[in-house]
């Protein structure tokens, strides 16, 4: 079973983020609010897939990501994000992101995504 962590400053949004994971067949063995509580979870869990907000307020997900490379460069994470800006655009492709699913999501899109990122990387 693939084991995935979610972060998301919003409560509802994680949960719902969570129960479409879940109806999927993805386990999702943690869930955190900010940057550094993502940081946590993926030292504690090592889980397969990271799904992060990108704007939070105290540390943001390029935080986040940017720490979860140092620990392992091979760290598969995909950005949920409602930012469209080219600099977010550019911060993403430096970062190397796996996978990007905008916001406002749907179930169907975080399906579609998913598929593209096993095609891409499993």
């Amino acid at each position: 079973m693939i084991t995935c962590i979610v972060v998301d400053d919003d409560l509802n949004t994680t949960k719902v983020f969570s129960d479409i994971l879940d109806l999927m067949g993805l386990h999702v063995v943690g869930k955190g609010f900010s940057g550094s509580e993502a940081v946590c979870l993926y030292k504690q869990y090592r889980p397969d897939v990271v799904f992060i907000d990108l704007m939070m307020p105290k540390t943001d997900g390029f935080y986040a990501i940017e720490k979860i490379r140092e620990i392992d460069p091979a760290a598969k994470i995909i950005a949920v994000t409602a930012n469209l800006t080219l600099e977010t655009s550019q911060k993403l492709e430096e970062l190397k992101i796996n996978t990007i699913i905008y916001k406002p999501f749907s179930m169907h899109e975080i399906k579609h995504a998913w598929e593209l990122y096993k095609i891409n990387t499993l």
